[in-house]
């Protein structure tokens, strides 16, 4: 575990970052933070109701910021390659990716979890990811950017009753590893936060006895999103950065 770093009030002055799962937990949480560090926040969400109320408070903060409706789970490929190539177009580029999206339903048996929701699980917190950093590669190359992935304590969600969340997370790791080795030579940074247990109702589903104020807030780590996509972040390049709070 490593000491949170304070990112500079300007950080991400002029960079657009594009933040996936925007409405709620570390997604909502990092994308305050990145726009009080100047960066224009596009907010990616299915929920267009929690969107709208994460952009009113983002714009607040920082330079306004912009709304894409999309649902990871049903996009198809040509999706991301158009909202990567309008982002490009109306905003001026694209600097960063941070991926806060995932599905979880909570605690099971493998032999219990219906088919459909294995799989929505595993493509909402894989291969969609995949998908989306694929589409953007072509514009994150024109700048000096960062993907950031977010983990998981695998020594933990790696075990029973885990199911997909589980499996996609050990995944992510491998797609990170994989994909700094064929990118580590040039502009695109690729990088993995591991927070702690954060208060989200994504844990609340697995720990449902825990005390909602046992475990700090998404907010404590989201100067660490603004880190790692910001220039500064180089130093955790193809690395998993587990800060503590």
């Amino acid at each position: 575990m490593m000491a949170m770093p304070a990112p500079a009030p300007d950080a991400l002055k002029g960079r657009v970052i594009l933040i996936t799962g925007a409405h709620g937990g570390l997604g909502e949480a990092s994308a305050k933070a990145c726009a009080a560090a100047g960066a224009i926040v596009v907010l990616l969400g299915r929920k267009v109701p929690k969107l709208n109320r994460t952009y009113d408070a983002v714009k607040k903060l920082g330079p306004e910021p912009a709304m894409y409706p999309l649902d990871m789970a049903g996009a198809h490929p040509a999706d991301f390659e158009t909202m990567a190539d309008k982002i490009a177009a109306e905003l001026g580029g694209l600097h960063g990716v941070l991926h806060c999206a995932v599905e979880f339903k909570g605690l099971a048996p493998l032999e219990t979890i219906e088919p459909d929701d294995f799989v929505k699980q595993l493509h909402v917190g894989l291969t969609a990811q995949w998908l989306l950093t694929q589409a953007c590669l072509p514009h994150l190359k024109k700048n000096d950017s960062a993907v950031v992935f977010v983990g998981d304590d695998l020594q933990r969600v790696n075990k029973a009753y885990w199911g997909a969340y589980g499996i996609a997370k050990a995944g992510l790791l491998g797609l990170m590893n994989m994909l700094h080795d064929e990118t580590e030579k040039g502009p695109v940074r690729i990088s993995m936060l591991q927070p702690g247990p954060m208060r989200t109702s994504i844990r609340s589903r697995a720990f449902v006895e825990e005390a909602a104020t046992q475990c700090p807030s998404p907010e404590k780590y989201a100067p660490a999103c603004v880190h790692l996509l910001s220039a500064a972040g180089c130093e955790y390049r193809g690395q998993v950065f587990a800060p503590r709070v």
